[in-house]
Parts: structure tokens; C-alpha cells; sequence
């Protein structure tokens, strides 16, 4: 009797855990698959493996592009198609279903549904295409789907994920994981405003922004200031090196007119910078204040919200987590809450609302792709007047010789009256903006005298040198820029600003620089560490000996560059976001201590501290590095390693330098950190530039289809 029970228990025990092995995928939404038949699709892979993706119409480009980024890393295009679904915690645990939480708290299903059918029919085909070059990889290579029922997908999948990911880049995930944690968030943009909603006044806040996993520096130079009369455009994003947001390189060709050579990210059909044969851009991270939280009247069932003097029912919605626990993924209830403002978190100090620049659209689905296909400046500024993309600076320069910076921002028309930095009275609908401003109220400098502009994350009011910068008195505070300046910022117009022609030699000299001025945070942080009284302690007084002698240049070849990158962090770090500056005394000294526990001494050389390391065993790769997190040749975040060794996972990423002549023809080089295949240790092109990127290196575009062919590429049909 005994036994028979235990067996039943055993049984049952089986069952249930097969049960949470299996369940999610039978549970998941299936639709179906997009019918798609490319005409001519061919993909010819360069010398690196860089795909060149070769169509009769951009719709079968897209299928092509798919295909393509698929072959060198479908580990992580799946993981973004997971997000889209509300699958991520399936796949990737408790991280994935924070990301599958923001998905149902913004809805974002809800506004790809409403929104996919009122694209126009060249968008639709555009993603549909590409969806379907993604489910044929997923048919023919099945051993490499991570996640049951995640194939196929649709075109309003990868839609979704243009919704979910766009807010991000200005801080929404920052805010919305603050509120769910119930701590204190630090507001984005500047300067602040006082209870009335008046600009408290301050100079530019010497600062060292890194956003997180966003950064980036971007460079124009018009024929004025060229020796040869070209103009010359330099794209130099900071983003992770591998995962979701890390640059795949890709060019297209279509018979339809799309030629582009650029970047994109997992999951997109297009580039989202680069070059065609008449313009191109590059893009760095803005954070205006994009973000209004209000704070909601709840009455006694916490389930009704005061606007107005009447109550209104908060929509209520149950959503289920898949949260994948080992070899189990088990159902995790939530529910998630909206108000007339927006999405509502809850927490201990009470209900807020949410509202956000380009709350509830999917237009930046069609702004990118008007923008790869824009032939003169007059379309391209078109395009950008669509305003899809709710924020991030666009610098721009053409063939013609125009050179230009644009504050992109969907910026809410907000009434005057309120502090609209601080939290906002949730009961009035006085207090609520229903509309943004106009493209042509974003802040633009177009063909300064200088024949320079540039940005590093830096307020927009210094980007092309004294007097040529645009006045910051003559926008509304209300907008919310940032008053921030980077060290790179400071370095970039420094070096601009000195005399003399700025040739392809000199550009290139620029962009990697690795030096610190000694002004704002940085100066500020190093004068802190050497008034430290550290008493006797011989390792501590040394150390402040090198940071004194120490060159403020963290190229690795002065003393004390290791010492000053590691005490630099989190000083920047810190600052970003207007934080406490961390304690000096514990930064020096776990920065002595961890040096001469693993280098027994404090002055090794920066490149055997700083490293580029990717992949294990034959296929490994371990290169010296140099620059830091605000200098602006980047290396911005790393892991530290067992033996100590600073491991680059962030910072200077893909790199293209674009050139185009004085007879308007267009010439490109660029450079990654790994290579073409980040997730294919087998293949040849997993860590082929890295060599080149560590010692600052480039190698051709070969946009030319000529060019490319002549060179014997590996050319084959998906």
C-alpha cells in the first residue's frame, strides 16, 4: 500500500514537472507565418564577412538582411524576438521577464496591433519580408531554436520590438525599475525648475555621461576646413559589444534604389546609421526630459484614480510571467495597471503614472527606412520631420558639402506652471500634455562657420566652437535638454578648435585620442584623492605620487595610466546621473589593494590591465587596449576578470569613417571590436578585427558593387 502511494507521488512529481518543462511553448501565441516569396535575393560576403545583400526589391534586401545577420548571430536575434513576445523570462530567466514586464505594463502588443496595418504597404512589405527571412534560417537550421513555438514570426513581432526598445535610449527602463524597487530616481535632462516651473540657473554641469550602455561620440566636417574639399563624417556609437544592442555591419543593394552601408541592431531590417551614395549620419544618445510621473489620487480600493473631481476605474489587466527556473518555466502572476496618463506602477509611497515622449506609435518603423532612402538633404530632413524616434541626436553631413546637428526629440507640448522635474499632481488634467512640438522646434546647427560640428552626449548648445553655437536662452526650459558637458565633449572642441586644415590624418587623430582635459569632474576627482591624508601607508602615498606625475593621457604609454583609469570610474560613474561622488579613500584604496594583489605593483602598463578578450579555448583572443570611460577613443565598461585583467565589454564599438571627395563621390572604411560573427567562435570572422581595432586600424566599405566583386566574394542565395 506504502509503496504503491510512494510510486503514485513519484508519478505525479514526473508528470508535474514535465508539465512545467512543456507547458510555456503550448501556451504561447503561434501566429501565423507571413507568406513572402523573394524574387532574387543574394548574399556576397567580403573578405572580413561582412554581408553585401544583393536584391531585386528592398523587400527581398530585407529577407536577405535577415538571413544574413541570422548566419552570424541567431543566438541573439532570438533573444530579441522573445521580448517581443513576452518570452524572455522563458528563455533567459528572471532578467528576460523584468524585460516581458515592461512589455505588458506598456502594452506594447496593443500598439503594434493598432498601428501594423496603418503603416504604409512598403514598411509592411519591408518587415514582413524580413520576418520571413528570419522563419526560413529558423526552418533550415531547427538544432539552433532556443525557444519552442518562438517560430514563425511576423512582421508586427519585429515591430513590437521597435515599441518596446525605442523608450529605453532616453532612461524609461531606469524609471520604471526605480518605481517597481521603490527607490529614488534621478531625472534625466536640465536644468532643474523650481516649484513654479522657472529655470533654476547653473552653467553647464561638468559631468562624464555615460548613459548606462549608451553613449557614443559623432563628427562632421564640412569641405571649409578640408585641405582636399571633402566632407567628412565620422560615426563612433558606444554600445555593448555583443548582445541586443551591439552594431551588426551589413551593406545593402536593391534595384528598387536602397543602397546603404552601415549598422544595425538584432531585429531590425534596415540600418540605422551609415551612409548611401548622397548623405549620411550617425547617431549619438540625448537624454532630455522625455519622462512625467504623476502621482494618482487612489481611493480606498486602491482601484480608482480622482481626475477632475470625479473617480475613473485604473484598467486592470492580470498578465502571467514565464520565468524559466532551471530545466522549469513556471507561470508568475502580475498585474499591471494604467491610467488615463499611462502605464501605473505601485509601490510604498503610493501610485504613479507614466507618460513618455512617443508614448503609444510605431512611426520610427518608417522614419529609418525614409532615411536610408533619402537622396538629398530636403528628404532627409522630411523624413525626420516624421518624427518616429522620440529621441537621439542625428549628426549629419552630405556630398554636397553640408554638415548639420539635430537634437532629434519628440518634446511633450507641456503647459507652464508646473515643475515639471519634480512629481506632478495626478488629479488635474491641467497637468496632463496630450501632444509633442514640432520637428522644427528641435534644436538644429546647420553649416556653422567653424565647418565642424560634433557631439558626445553633451548639450547641444556646444558643438561646433565659441561663436557658432546655438543660443540655449532661446528654448523653453520646458523642453528639458541636459546641461551636460563630457570630457570628450571638451577634448573634441578643444582639438577642433586648434588651427589649421583638418585632413583624413589629423580626423582619424581626433577620434582616438585618449586624453583627459584637466577641467571639471576629472580635475575635481584627481584633486580630491591628492588632499587625502593617507598617514604613513607607503602604497597609498605612492599612488597619489603617480596620479600627481600622471599625464592625464590614458593612451599606455605614461606612468600611472592603469592607476588613474581605475580611480576615474566611478567618479564618472557617479556623476552621470548627479549622484553623491563615491568616497574617495575606499576608491583609492580598493584600487591600490587590487593592483598589487594581482600585479604586484601599481603602475603596470594600462594594455596589460585593459584587455579585449572574446571567446574561450583555440578560438580565443586576448588583445591590450587603451582609452577610458570618457576619453574619446572609448573603453567605457568592463568585468573584472579572475586574474584581475579589465575586460572590455562596452565602449568604442563599430566605427566607420565616411568621405565624400569634392566631386561627390563617396568613399567609407570602418571597424569592429570582434568581428562579423560575435556568437560563431567556429567561424573565421569571430575575432578577424580585432587585431585591427586595438591598434586603431580600419578596413574598407567596398560600397562600390564593382569594388566588392573585384575582390572575388563568397556570393550565395539564402
Amino acid at each position: 500500500m506504502l509503496r504503491r502511494a510512494f510510486l503514485g507521488l513519484v508519478l505525479l512529481l514526473a508528470a508535474g514537472t514535465a508539465a512545467l518543462a512543456f507547458w510555456e511553448p503550448l501556451a504561447a501565441d503561434t501566429p501565423t507565418a507571413p507568406v513572402f516569396k523573394p524574387a532574387d535575393v543574394r548574399i556576397a560576403r567580403d573578405a572580413f564577412g561582412v554581408p553585401h545583400i544583393f536584391g531585386k526589391t528592398d523587400a527581398d534586401v530585407a529577407y536577405g538582411v535577415a538571413y544574413a545577420h541570422a548566419e552570424d548571430d541567431f543566438a541573439s536575434l532570438q533573444e530579441v524576438l522573445a521580448m517581443t513576445r513576452g518570452r524572455a523570462g522563458a528563455m533567459l530567466g528572471a532578467d528576460g521577464a523584468k524585460v516581458d514586464y515592461a512589455a505588458a505594463l506598456l502594452d506594447i502588443r496593443a500598439t503594434s496591433a493598432r498601428d501594423w496595418p496603418r503603416l504604409p504597404a512598403d514598411v509592411r512589405a519591408l518587415f514582413t519580408a524580413y520576418a520571413a527571412g528570419l522563419n526560413h534560417y529558423a526552418d533550415k537550421h531547427p538544432g539552433e531554436v532556443r525557444l519552442s513555438g518562438l517560430f514563425p514570426v511576423t512582421g508586427e513581432d519585429v515591430v513590437a520590438g521597435f515599441v518596446l526598445r525605442s523608450p529605453f535610449f532616453f532612461g524609461l527602463d531606469s524609471v520604471l525599475g526605480e518605481l517597481v524597487e521603490d527607490k529614488p530616481f534621478a531625472r534625466e535632462g536640465g536644468p532643474p525648475l523650481d516649484a513654479g516651473g522657472q529655470p533654476v540657473a547653473r552653467p553647464l554641469t561638468p559631468v562624464g555621461r555615460d548613459p548606462g550602455d549608451n553613449g557614443s561620440n559623432a563628427m562632421a566636417v564640412a569641405p571649409s576646413r578640408a585641405p582636399d574639399g571633402a566632407t567628412r563624417l565620422v560615426s563612433n556609437s558606444h554600445q555593448p559589444w555583443t548582445g541586443g544592442v551591439a552594431w551588426y555591419e551589413l551593406v545593402v543593394h536593391s534595384e528598387e534604389g536602397w543602397d546603404f552601408a552601415g549598422a544595425n541592431f538584432p531585429g531590425s531590417p534596415y540600418p540605422f546609421l551609415g551612409h548611401n551614395k548622397y548623405l549620411g549620419w550617425t547617431n549619438t544618445v540625448n537624454r532630455p526630459d522625455l519622462i512625467d510621473l504623476y502621482k494618482l489620487v487612489l481611493d480606498e480600493s486602491g482601484e480608482a484614480y480622482r481626475l477632475d473631481g470625479a473617480w475613473r476605474p485604473l484598467e486592470k489587466k492580470r498578465v502571467w510571467l514565464k520565468v524559466k527556473y532551471g530545466p522549469f518555466v513556471l507561470p508568475v502572476p502580475r498585474t499591471v495597471w494604467r491610467s488615463v496618463h499611462g502605464p501605473v506602477i505601485k509601490n510604498d509611497k503610493g501610485a504613479f503614472a507614466i507618460r513618455y515622449a512617443g508614448y503609444d506609435q510605431a512611426n520610427m518603423a518608417t522614419q529609418y527606412y525614409r532615411l536610408n532612402k533619402a537622396k538629398n538633404f530636403a528628404e532627409w530632413r522630411a523624413a525626420m520631420a516624421g518624427q518616429g524616434v522620440p529621441a537621439t541626436n542625428f549628426i549629419y553631413a552630405d556630398a554636397k558639402g553640408n554638415i548639420g546637428l539635430f537634437y532629434n526629440a519628440m518634446f511633450p507640448d507641456r503647459p507652464a506652471g508646473y515643475n515639471w522635474r519634480g512629481v506632478l499632481p495626478g488629479d488635474t488634467s491641467a497637468a496632463l500634455w496630450t501632444k509633442t512640438l514640432p520637428f522644427d522646434r528641435v534644436p538644429a546647427l546647420v553649416n556653422p562657420r567653424s565647418g565642424y560640428v560634433m557631439n558626445a552626449n553633451n548639450a547641444p548648445w556646444v558643438a561646433a566652437g565659441p561663436g557658432d553655437e546655438l543660443d540655449a536662452a532661446a528654448f523653453s526650459p520646458l523642453l528639458g535638454i541636459e546641461d551636460d558637458m563630457t570630457n570628450r565633449a571638451a577634448r573634441l572642441i578643444d582639438l577642433f578648435e586648434a588651427s589649421g586644415p583638418i585632413d583624413a590624418d589629423r580626423l582619424k587623430a581626433i577620434k582616438y585620442d585618449t586624453s583627459y582635459a584637466r577641467t571639471g569632474y576629472a580635475k575635481a576627482w584627481i584633486d580630491r584623492l591628492l588632499a587625502l591624508d593617507v598617514g604613513s601607508d607607503p602604497a597609498l602615498k605612492q599612488a597619489q605620487e603617480l596620479l600627481r606625475r600622471w599625464d592625464w593621457n590614458l593612451d599606455g604609454k605614461g606612468h600611472g595610466d592603469a592607476l588613474a583609469l581605475m580611480v576615474l570610474r566611478p567618479a564618472n560613474g557617479r556623476h552621470y546621473q548627479r549622484r553623491p561622488a563615491p568616497d574617495a579613500m575606499t576608491v583609492l584604496k580598493e584600487t591600490v589593494a587590487h593592483l598589487q594583489k594581482h600585479f604586484a605593483t601599481l603602475d603596470p602598463k594600462l594594455g596589460t590591465v585593459l584587455r579585449l578578450r572574446h571567446g574561450e579555448g583555440a578560438s580565443r583572443i586576448d588583445l591590450p587596449l587603451d582609452g577610458g570611460n570618457d576619453t574619446i577613443r572609448a573603453s567605457t565598461l568592463w568585468d573584472v576578470e579572475p586574474d584581475g585583467r579589465l575586460k572590455v565589454r562596452h565602449g568604442d564599438s563599430f566605427i566607420m569613417f565616411v568621405t565624400w571627395d569634392r566631386a561627390g563621390q563617396v568613399r567609407s572604411e570602418s571597424i569592429q571590436p570582434f568581428g562579423a560573427a560575435t556568437t560563431r567562435p567556429e567561424s573565421p570572422h569571430y575575432n578577424d578585427q580585432a587585431p585591427l581595432f586595438v591598434r586603431h586600424q580600419l578596413k574598407p566599405v567596398l560600397f562600390d558593387p564593382a569594388a566588392l566583386m573585384a575582390t572575388r566574394p563568397r556570393v550565395y542565395r539564402p
